[in-house]
């Protein structure tokens, strides 16, 4: 032994020296990692076969081990820190020797490309990755955060720290938008530090918070870093529940947890918009304060007013207010009182008869004991009721099925809402978008808008009187064909004006991107990858349609385009298009092709942006950075995956999985996790975090009673200061880069500490309150 120390001790040091020195050597880090996995490889194999490296294992053969073992304890949990005192055997850190180890590393890395980067299952999520970079790129180099960023300081500016808060406001939006850590950091240090610092902004203030905004990316989706988390999470949480259940004698997680033991990047990407939220507000908080007690450097700067309307303060509270609350409030009452919701009547015999009790009581005696300390006596005698009521009922239920479907149906007509959800949801967007031009512009004639109004209410009204449950598609489009037109009417001359305003003409565009990627991830309609999909086909027609307003052209094609794909939304919600059935209705052939056209409409305007784009040269440049981040993080992958298995290959992966397992209580272990997770945030990147030490600590925070939800977006916040921490904060670097002269790096660093404080203290409040994160996934139906 050398030092004293265990070997598996010396080789982790090994392999983490190795890691430092490779990142400090200035080789590109996604090489760095892979060559430090094969050094560090090198040298604990050259010491274990000198012979000094030597592991202290516990002694199986032992009589007091066996009599541990029979006293009943389990076997998987007898550890050397639990279990100290046991008698002990001098191993080799490699049993059968490095040429062993080497030889099952080699299969093992291949079978990992495969499987992570070639052809395995996570290929498609890590697909999201590629498109979500290409997404933020491109809307980077449209400009649309140097047009955020102007617009947002004429609104905050007058007050004392708005500056601030209008860099925080524009941070949360890019990173809704484009999720870059560099580019969002690197862009509103170019156009917000400058001015900032001319309008006497400290410069500790100004530095803080464009640091610390740019890095909002990371956890307010859509997220590189939980896209990246999740493919991790789902097969760690799997494997870790797996075997609790296990463990607890059960056959698998279905039956100990009574729910499936599944995580989605969907559902991690609903869990963290609060917590992105959260932080963004702290921020926000933190320059005000900031302001009011050293008003002098955080004052209110004058900015000349838009070239839009004047907008005066009663009608801005009257109608983007009052308005959309009372709109909103309205809905979901009637949505209480059974007026409004979901008019589907189809009913299935099928999974009418087929019910399951809350809990699986068909399981044996340590099982159940198992099951009853998890759920509690009362949720497993339920469970036994319910199981009992459906097993006297299934014959009859059987029996009755097949009559019993038009009696049902029947029954789902008459009890169906007298609105559908899809009417109430257009008519709402159409009058917020009414109520948003009223308000830009009160002093105009409101005829047009009104017409715009009795459109929409009559679609309600057509909704109530005309349709009915059972009505078709083809027939409720043309019934609501008139009621659509008038309101259209308005609607247009709403967009006109709206499109007047300074503010409302830069966020609309974008945010109706975000709202189009993220509404179809957070509604469970599709998964992330045909969302990223979306988001970076959205991009790049937005850049185009920006390239062509400067050019002074025309962008009706794109803007021709984007209706197009509304069409194919609206058509594929409210019509089967499904030709290949036996019969086939002529309103579904209408439907199917005109989707066709729309579609093929829609892929021309792609087309057409694509090359407005390539002869602008701004094309090329994003598709050449968008190869290099994406190659990074998977070249990052793969070499993480190779130092991963060097841990593995003697012994490392279970000697610190037991460390953690030697604490009884969960919050210790998790604590200690994170603490190690935020400590290691000041030398890695995290990439390096997430692939090489979340597979390593997963089964074990993944194998307890937290949430998984709240497990991975805690694991996020704490990466999220890994751009923060010095000495190696990534957003620190982008910010030095471009900072004036007069800027220092002692004034950036001073100026990250209150926000990563502020980070703690987030962390700190999920922790007291894990709600915060979990709220928003339960009340979204999957």
């Amino acid at each position: 032994m050398i030092f004293g120390l265990d070997g598996i001790e010396i080789g982790l040091i090994i392999v983490f020296l190795c890691l430092f020195g490779g990142i400090l050597s200035g080789f590109p880090v996604a090489f760095a990692i892979g060559g430090a996995g094969v050094i560090s490889f090198a040298i604990i194999a050259g010491l274990d076969a000198s012979g000094l490296l030597v592991h202290q294992a516990i002694d199986t053969s032992s009589q007091a081990y066996r009599d541990l073992v029979a006293s009943g304890v389990n076997a998987e949990t007898i550890s050397i820190f639990r279990n100290p005192d046991l008698p002990r055997v001098a191993h080799a850190v490699f049993p059968q020797g490095w040429e062993t180890a080497l030889d099952r590393n080699v299969s093992f890395i291949v079978n990992r490309m495969n499987e992570r980067v070639l052809a395995g299952q996570s290929i498609e999520t890590l697909l999201a990755v590629l498109m979500f970079v290409m997404m933020g790129i491109t809307l980077e180099r449209s400009k649309i955060a140097e047009d955020l960023l102007t617009t947002m300081a004429r609104v905050f500016g007058p007050m004392p720290g708005g500056l601030a808060v209008s860099v925080v406001v524009v941070g949360a939006f890019l990173a809704a938008s484009t999720g870059i850590v560099g580019a969002t950091v690197v862009t509103m240090g170019l156009l917000s530090l400058p001015t900032m610092l001319r309008n006497n902004y400290s410069p500790e203030l100004a530095t803080g918070v464009i640091a610390a905004s740019g890095t909002l990316g990371q956890i307010i989706p859509p997220s590189i870093v939980i896209v990246l988390l999740g493919t991790l999470a789902g097969d760690l949480y799997a494997t870790a529940q797996e075997a609790r259940a296990t463990a607890a004698g059960c056959s698998d997680a279905l039956t100990y947890l009574g729910k499936p033991a599944v995580v989605s990047v969907g559902t991690l990407f609903q869990a963290a918009m609060l917590p992105g939220i959260l932080l963004a507000m702290l921020y926000a908080l933190y320059a005000l304060g900031f302001a009011f007690l050293n008003p002098s450097k955080a004052p209110p700067v004058a900015v000349e007013p838009g070239s839009g309307p004047v907008i005066v303060r009663s009608d801005a509270l009257a109608w983007f207010v009052g308005a959309p609350i009372l709109l909103i409030g309205a809905l979901v009452i009637a949505g209480q009182f059974g007026m409004v919701g979901s008019q589907t009547i189809v009913t299935d015999s099928q999974s009418q008869t087929v019910r399951m009790a809350s809990l699986r009581t068909n399981v044996g005696p340590e099982c159940k004991a198992a099951m009853i300390e998890l759920h509690g006596q009362k949720a497993w005698d339920n469970a036994v009721a319910e199981q009992a009521a459906i097993t006297s009922s299934d014959s009859a239920a059987s029996a009755a099925a097949a009559s019993g479907d038009q009696t049902a149906t029947q029954a789902a007509v008459v009890s169906a809402p007298v609105i559908g959800s899809g009417i109430a949801l257009l008519f709402l967007i159409g009058a917020l978008v009414l109520t948003t031009a009223r308000g830009v512009m009160a002093l105009a004639d409101p005829r047009p808008l009104l017409v715009g109004a009795v459109g929409l209410v009559l679609l309600l009204a057509v909704d109530i009187l005309f349709i009915a449950p059972t009505t078709s598609a083809g027939a409720t489009v043309l019934i609501m064909a008139i009621p659509v037109a008038i309101a259209l009417v308005g609607l247009i001359e709403a967009g006109k004006r709206m499109a007047q305003n300074d503010l409302l003409r830069v966020v609309f565009p974008p945010l109706v991107l975000i709202v189009a990627v993220l509404g179809s991830i957070l509604g469970g309609i599709t998964n992330p990858t045909p969302a990223a999909a979306l988001g970076a086909a959205g991009a790049v027609m937005l850049a185009a349609y920006r390239k062509l307003k400067d050019e002074d052209k025309s962008g009706k094609i794109i803007i021709n385009s984007t209706f197009a794909i509304g069409v194919m939304v609206l058509l594929g919600a409210n019509f089967d298009l499904r030709i290949t059935q036996e019969v086939v209705t002529f309103e579904t052939w209408v439907a199917y092709l005109v989707g066709i056209a729309a579609y093929m409409y829609a892929f021309f305007g792609l087309l057409f942006a694509l090359w407005t784009l390539l002869r602008s040269h701004v094309l090329g440049p994003v598709v050449r950075e968008t190869a290099k981040v994406t190659s990074m993080v998977f070249t990052i992958l793969i070499g993480s995956q190779l130092l991963n298995l060097v841990v593995i290959s003697f012994g490392g992966e279970d000697y610190i999985q037991d460390f953690l397992k030697s604490y009884d209580n969960e919050f210790t272990v998790f604590l200690i996790v994170m603490l190690v997770l935020f400590v290691l945030g000041f030398v890695l990147d995290f990439l390096e975090i997430i692939y090489i030490v979340i597979p390593i600590v997963g089964p074990v925070i993944y194998g307890g009673s937290f949430d998984p939800k709240w497990v991975t977006i805690m694991v996020a916040v704490n990466l999220q200061t890994s751009f923060l921490t010095p000495p190696f904060g990534f957003a620190l670097f982008y910010l030095r880069g471009v900072a004036p002269k007069e800027v220092t790096t002692s004034h950036i660093y001073r100026g990250i500490i209150p926000f990563v404080l502020i980070q703690v203290i987030g962390l700190s409040i999920l922790w007291l309150f894990p709600g915060i994160v979990t709220i928003v996934p339960d009340l979204i139906p999957h």
